[in-house]
């Protein structure tokens, strides 16, 4: 009894809305609708932007002078390429890899030590994934024993 009272009577917050509404309907109608801008022939851009393939701005990509021969980060769970899982070649290993990033290549190494390049990633990838550097290492082996391996 009492639910078909209430739907027959209008709710007043309801009417307010359809009102609002319908008003902003209208403004949005008499708005006029934007045009692309019209380049100017006689205006001519300072310089040429470069194309970079790499989201890192340029002050916080890894240096390719001598001071820093590479970056590497531990990838825990399994490593997935293209829908296939990377195995060690050597070992067949697939988990806890060392990614090596050094001189735009990409390198795996496995817990017992065997390396195989893997071209199927870049640099870009690699920043993509890394965290910031929380240490420098004189050595490989010392940024090896730093990383658990």
């Amino acid at each position: 009894m009492f639910d078909r009272i209430r739907r027959r009577k209008p709710d007043p917050f309801d009417i307010e809305m359809q009102r609002r509404h319908q008003e902003a309907f209208e403004m949005w109608q008499r708005m006029p609708l934007p045009t692309a801008p019209v380049p100017q022939p006689d205006v001519q851009p300072s310089e040429p932007v470069a194309e970079v393939d790499d989201f890192l701005p340029p002050d916080l990509r890894v240096p390719s002078h001598d001071q820093v021969a590479g970056r590497m980060m531990p990838w825990l769970p399994p490593l997935v390429l293209d829908g296939d899982i990377v195995a060690c070649a050597e070992c067949g290993t697939y988990r806890d890899w060392i990614i090596i990033s050094a001189q735009d290549q990409i390198w795996l190494r496995c817990r017992t030590g065997h390396q195989q390049q893997e071209t199927r990633l870049d640099t870009a990838w690699y920043n993509r994934h890394s965290a910031p550097v929380d240490a420098t290492h004189a050595t490989f082996e010392d940024c090896l024993r730093h990383l658990g391996h």
